[in-house]
């Protein structure tokens, strides 16, 4: 009972799992009425092009279903003259099937004032309700930039973090190429600079909103073939910096891997799991597409093999393995085997004294990594003191491996690697360094070396 419990609350809380019914998407056009849409365009103001075409756009949209349209306009109740910087208005809420409120309002509406971009982005997240379940998309179609001594880039990305729209899309209309570039940062931006690339941008932008899109992710050895497979997958949103979706990779037995649904109105960062991971920064996914990605991640074993010792006086030996450029690569216990990608690695066995090799991880394969038996080094005294314990070299000098407890009870045992040592200590109630007590001594695999230690 408490088994199947648990599983149903797993799957309850599944982040990928199917909705129970389709998403809603909202889109909000946010609609510049800024004076200089009154500037000619082809023969005619810039206005009446955009209030023509979005009017023809919110038609063709009309049918679709789990769609909902909203109209933000800005500049369109002050004067130019009167400079102000909360002209902006929900002048149509959203509501499905709504593209005869838009048209039936873009007819009463007149361009004449300023350009508060940043005010009417920050307003526009009271214009989405607060489902966190549906798309929101937002819209921009402007011919200026800011005019109110304010970062739009700053506000949509703060809305972006937050969940209150996707990444926008910017039309900018009948504009010079340099305009585009102060855009750029707010959203994915088109230029519309003729009235006919204008139409087709419009088409080309719900096409990305309301089309399907797709990704399968080849995982490949060396040599490209599709061999690799259940490795975690993060699809992680580079604008939030928030994992949008976790996978588990799948292939079937053709070597073909599975289709995930992505939303293509974000970009990602894709992060394959292995150890070490693999990213991909600004993930090429082409909206509407059935996009096929491939990233090789051959991948060996790394087995840490115990000694056999029964019992180990070590208990459980942790390693560290690092890449070349010594960059820490992860922390395993010994007695498991790990899946690495192929490559050189450097391994260091936390041991007494730690043993460090460098291995060649290839794909496939399996490596085993292990160390000598350890026997134990018995400290036979109970005086207090001060001391450490060095390796000893073949060229006769000495390396620190061990300080014991300062001040403390000498009295221990120690697990060790096989090896000569030296012990140097100075009882606690020695009247000089002379009195330092130096004990050289060995320790063999599965065996008990005593040393004790006199006061003077």
């Amino acid at each position: 009972m408490l088994l199947l419990l648990l599983l149903s609350g797993f799957s309850a809380q599944a982040q990928n799992a199917p909705a129970e019914k389709p998403k809603v998407t909202r889109i909000l056009f946010l609609l510049d009425a800024s004076g200089s849409m009154m500037a000619p365009w082809e023969g005619q103001p810039r206005w009446n092009v955009a209030k023509r075409m979005l009017a023809k756009m919110v038609d063709s949209l009309n049918a679709y279903p789990n769609l909902g349209l909203g109209l933000r306009v800005y500049g369109h109740q002050h004067d130019n003259s009167e400079k102000n910087c909360e002209d902006s208005r929900l002048e149509v809420p959203f509501a499905p099937k709504n593209a005869r409120a838009i048209k039936e309002k873009l007819t009463t509406l007149k361009a004449r004032g300023n350009t508060p971009i940043t005010y009417s982005l920050l307003q526009s997240a009271k214009d989405f309700p607060t489902d966190k379940s549906s798309r929101n998309v937002l819209l921009l179609i402007t011919d200026g930039l800011e005019s109110c001594n304010a970062d739009p880039c700053a506000a949509s990305l703060a809305l972006q973090r937050k969940h209150v729209f996707l990444k926008p899309f910017v039309i900018g209309i009948g504009a010079e190429k340099d305009f585009g570039r102060q855009l750029e940062c707010l959203g994915q931006y088109y230029n519309a600079a003729e009235i006919k690339t204008f139409r087709t941008v419009m088409n080309d932008v719900i096409a990305q909103t309301l089309s399907k899109t797709t990704v399968a992710v080849n995982l490949t050895d060396a040599e490209g073939r599709p061999v690799e497979s259940n490795v975690n997958m993060t699809f992680v949103n580079n604008v939030t910096e928030q994992p949008e979706y976790n996978y588990v990779h799948y292939r079937d037995a053709q070597g073909k891997p599975d289709v995930l649904d992505i939303d293509a109105l974000q970009s990602y960062d894709l992060v394959i799991n292995t150890v070490p991971p693999v990213r991909q920064a600004n993930l090429a996914i082409k909206p509407g597409k059935a996009n096929v990605l491939t990233f090789k991640t051959p991948q060996g074993t790394l087995w840490l093999q115990n000694p056999q010792l029964t019992p180990n006086p070590y208990g459980t030996v942790q390693a560290v393995v690092r890449d070349p450029q010594k960059n820490t690569v992860a922390s395993f216990p010994f007695g498991t085997r790990q899946k690495l990608l192929a490559g050189n690695y450097e391994v260091e066995l936390l041991t007494l004294p730690r043993i460090t090799k460098r291995v060649s991880v290839k794909q496939g394969q399996e490596l085993a990594v292990t160390y000598p038996a350890p026997g134990t080094l018995n400290i036979t005294t109970d005086l207090k003191g001060y001391g450490s314990i060095y390796r000893l070299n073949n060229d006769e000098s000495q390396t620190w491996i061990y300080t014991l407890p300062d001040g403390g009870s000498s009295k221990m045992n120690l697990a060790m690697q096989p090896g000569a040592y030296r012990l140097v200590f100075r009882t606690k109630t020695s009247t000089g360094s002379k009195f330092t007590d130096v004990r050289n001594f060995s320790i063999r695999s599965g065996q008990t070396t005593s040393v004790a230690i006199f006061g003077k």
